[in-house]
């Protein structure tokens, strides 16, 4: 059988035809594709968002737990407290300085970091809030300044370093919190 003209562009017009069929639903499926990657990336980011919320809301749940465990754990220490507040911020020239925990007495001032999950990164950060404190507080320059951390969850190691780093780690113990420095430890005076 011998192939005509017109056979050769009926097979083209068919070929056409079908390569437009084809260019047509590759567009759908694009566009089905582009759907789904804004539906997820929708659903990914509300579910973020309540991540976020719950954390949020947990880290206020430990505050909540350590802030009034302070006047018993530290008088313990030989600090007595005067008074407890928590999240304290104050701004000086656009910046914030926020305290999660602000405990004072006479003659001392004791800024604890609150964490979920404490980590050497949140230790990090106490330290650099710390050597800005009596910039943002001058009302306590006539009284020691000293760092604790706190966390329910404490990564590998973030005890450690905090100690070296001459801050009181607070934990959970029980039903409670505790100082789980040693009786010997003397904190770093900021």
């Amino acid at each position: 059988m011998t192939t005509t003209a017109d056979d050769v562009w009926r097979l083209l017009a068919e070929l056409t035809t079908a390569q437009k069929e084809t260019e047509r639903l590759l567009q759908q499926q694009s566009q089905e594709t582009d759907r789904r990657f804004q539906e997820t990336d929708r659903r990914i980011r509300e579910v973020s968002k309540e991540i976020g919320n719950l954390g949020g809301k947990w880290g206020r749940f430990v505050e909540n737990m350590v802030a009034p465990a302070c006047e018993t754990i530290f008088l313990k220490r030989g600090i007595p407290v005067h008074q407890v507040s928590q999240r304290v911020r104050k701004r000086l020239n656009g910046e914030t300085l926020e305290i999660d925990v602000l405990v004072i007495n006479e003659n001392h001032v004791l800024v604890v970091e609150v964490k979920s999950s404490l980590g050497v990164d949140d230790i990090q950060e106490l330290r650099e809030d710390l050597t800005k404190f009596r910039l943002f507080f001058p009302e306590y320059n006539q009284k020691q300044l000293y760092g604790a951390v706190a966390g329910i969850e404490i990564e590998e190691g973030a005890d450690k370093y905090a100690y070296r780093q001459g801050f009181f780690v607070l934990a959970q113990s029980g039903e409670s919190v505790a100082i789980l420095n040693n009786l010997d430890f003397q904190p770093k005076n900021w």
